[in-house]
């Protein structure tokens, strides 16, 4: 079946209705960054058009007919995403850069700035930033030594000098970690916590100044 090249060729214009070759995904080479993207797909017109796309619709027609969109909004839609360069078009085919959402995912994690250290001392770092995740243990520690540098993070906390109820060490530990009684009795065990009738207070650690 002849293309369009041959029918530039011929000094012809394609005639209408004629079946357009899918648009080449090699033909884009302009990245796009991750906050563009996410700008882009604020606009709920436009997430539908690309969520439509990514679920195979190759054509106006399809996206308007898998998201819902009036075929007027999908154009729009479509028009502004292919100037940002997200999709292809070509006449009513178009084609999502599904690539450019790994590279920009990639290209910003390595573009955040490095996390602040949980700890100046570099080994105590390293096991703040393997068991601490977003303030929060991700588990804790059976080694002995390791559980302590843990443990002696988590308890600032609490304040030297004021004595807590049991209900609030728990509701302070449970900002941590789950279980609560696990930690409360390291921190006891460790002499970090002093326990009496039921009241709590700080009686060791490292202090903030």
């Amino acid at each position: 079946m002849p293309d369009s090249a041959f029918w530039m060729s011929m000094g012809l214009t394609m005639p209408p209705g004629y079946p357009r070759p899918r648009p080449s995904m090699r033909r884009y080479r302009r990245g796009v960054d991750a906050a563009t993207i996410a700008g882009l797909l604020a606009d709920p017109a436009r997430l539908k058009v690309v969520a439509a796309l990514a679920l195979g619709a190759g054509t106006i027609e399809e996206v308007a007919r898998l998201s819902g969109l009036p075929l007027n909004d999908v154009a729009l839609a479509a028009r502004r995403l292919a100037r940002a360069g997200l999709v292809h078009r070509d006449g009513h085919a178009l084609a999502l850069h599904t690539e450019l959402f790994g590279a920009a995912a990639r290209a910003a994690a390595e573009s955040a700035p490095p996390p602040e250290p949980l700890s100046s001392d570099p080994a105590e770092d390293a096991v703040l930033s393997a068991f601490v995740r977003e303030g929060r243990l991700v588990s804790i520690p059976a080694q002995l030594t390791k559980r302590r540098v843990v443990l002696e993070h988590l308890v600032r906390v609490f304040e030297p000098g004021v004595r807590y109820p049991e209900r609030e060490v728990n509701a302070l530990l449970a900002v941590w970690h789950a279980d609560v009684a696990a930690l409360r009795r390291y921190l006891v065990d460790e002499g970090l916590l002093t326990r009496e009738a039921g009241v709590y207070w700080r009686s060791g650690g490292p202090v903030d100044v």
